[in-house]
């Protein structure tokens, strides 16, 4: 096993070493120079020339990505053109809101979605599996930012339930850190639990067809055996490669989730840069959730080890 992980992350050094050309390349595959990008239109010829040399931008481009990539493997990610800040202190400071926010999206769909699939596959064909699908449907069917809007709607502003806007960590007042951060997690997790759910659903009716199972109930073995001990175990494989995925896909949801309720994230902060075209901080923050992306899709090759042990590369 612990040869296999270290094959597995060894496997993602290539990947991570193309993304981060990728990332380098960002500020040169923008249209104009690149100095001119970052210094503004307005700036003299004396002050472009000077920016390009304490940039190291008159050097040759591989010297610049040799440069560039030995200071993000030291934690310096550069500096933000609009706060003159450090990007990494910037993105430090922001990672806690969304963390959290993907932590209890996390929990909060898989505690609804394998249940919904479990049942739907318990009653399949009748009334409930239809309504469970139905559900799983409309959730995957309907946009982010619409259902965090209705959900404002009645939960904040009809109800007064909990907070239309901000954010409080756990550590300053855990009550309050569950009031603000359930409806975005709710919101986040709606398309996670839809698509979760029907995989598990289609996972456990393949499995209930399977020799082994008519064999389990030949042997006298209860319903909720079969299907818990038996059916989800060998079908936690295709579950896991769904749910690694759509814990990836949160990664573009926290954007519009943050956005919607003004959450002090990572999210919010890439739309920041992005209007404010700080070139600096949106490479740190591409690489970032770029490593945070090859993060999950290792973690999901290493579960699949745990779950079923035959399964090697």
């Amino acid at each position: 096993m612990i040869f296999y992980i270290l094959r597995r992350i060894v496997a993602t050094i290539p990947v991570m070493g193309v993304v981060a050309l990728l990332v380098f390349s960002l500020l040169y595959l923008a249209p104009g120079d690149p100095a001119v990008i970052i210094a503004g239109e307005s700036a003299s010829t004396e002050q472009l020339e000077k920016m390009r040399k304490d940039m190291g931008l008159d050097q040759p481009l591989p010297v610049q990505f040799a440069k560039w990539i030995g200071k993000v493997a030291s934690g310096d990610l550069g500096t933000s053109l609009h706060s003159g800040k450090k990007v990494s202190e910037m993105i430090g400071a922001r990672v806690g809101p969304t963390l959290s926010l993907a932590t209890v999206t996390i929990l909060l769909s898989l505690i609804l979605a394998i249940p919904m699939g479990i049942f739907a596959a318990w009653a399949r064909g009748r009334w409930l599996d239809k309504s469970l699908m139905s559900i799983a449907v409309l959730g995957f069917s309907t946009p982010v930012f619409v259902v965090g809007y209705v959900l404002i709607f009645i939960f904040s502003v009809k109800a007064g339930w909990f907070p239309v806007q901000g954010f409080t960590p756990i550590s300053e007042n855990p009550l309050r850190f569950l009031r603000t951060v359930t409806l975005p997690a709710f919101t986040l997790s709606l398309a996670y639990v839809a698509l979760v759910s029907r995989i598990t659903r289609s996972s456990l009716l393949e499995m209930l067809g399977e020799d082994f199972i008519r064999t389990a109930r030949a042997k006298g073995a209860s319903e909720r055996r079969v299907l818990l001990r038996h059916a989800l175990r060998n079908a936690a494989v295709p579950i896991l490669t769904v749910a690694g995925s759509a814990a990836a896909f949160l990664i573009g949801g926290v954007v519009v989730t943050e956005s919607v309720f003004n959450l002090p994230g990572m999210g919010r902060l890439v739309v920041e840069s992005v209007l404010a075209r700080d070139y600096p901080l949106i490479q740190g923050l591409i690489l970032l959730l770029s490593l945070v992306y090859i993060g999950i899709n290792l973690l999901t090759d290493i579960l699949y080890s745990v779950f079923d042990p035959r399964i090697r590369y």
